[in-house]
């Protein structure tokens, strides 16, 4: 994968690393354990990022002291709806690093985007959109 792609996936974990902090007080009890699963695999992933680049002789850029999150987080639905988009986000990088990546690398990259859009599916079932499914994950419409 090359560096440049790394990086552009790592801004995006770090981002929605962020994101779930102010999702996650919106939701309900088994909905909020949801997005700390979810931060987790994201966090997960950006640790694996970081070694990556690290040993690609790259230094990994450090996340943002904060995010502007794209509207309020006022509600239990405007919460679901920032946790759909925020995994279709990270699922789009991650699809734009697929040509980019071979051998391992790609295997990494495609095992993102799949984790990223089914995750994205559980937020907007968990919204009631329908569908909830998308035909070509992290691919713009």
């Amino acid at each position: 994968m090359s560096p440049e792609a790394l990086v552009t996936a790592l801004d995006a974990e770090h981002a929605a690393i962020y994101a779930y902090g102010p999702i996650g007080v919106r939701l309900d009890t088994a909905s909020a354990g949801d997005a700390r699963q979810a931060e987790a695999a994201h966090r997960s992933r950006r640790d694996a990022l970081v070694l990556r680049l690290t040993a690609l002789g790259t230094t990994p850029p450090p996340a943002a002291p904060s995010y502007a999150l794209p509207y309020p987080l006022t509600d239990r639905a405007a919460a679901l709806r920032l946790a759909t988009e925020i995994e279709e986000r990270t699922a789009a990088v991650w699809r734009a690093a697929l040509p980019a990546t071979k051998d391992a690398d790609r295997g990494t990259a495609l095992a993102a985007l799949t984790d990223c859009a089914v995750r994205a599916t559980r937020w907007r079932r968990r919204a009631g959109v329908s569908p909830a499914t998308v035909p070509f994950p992290g691919r713009a419409t």
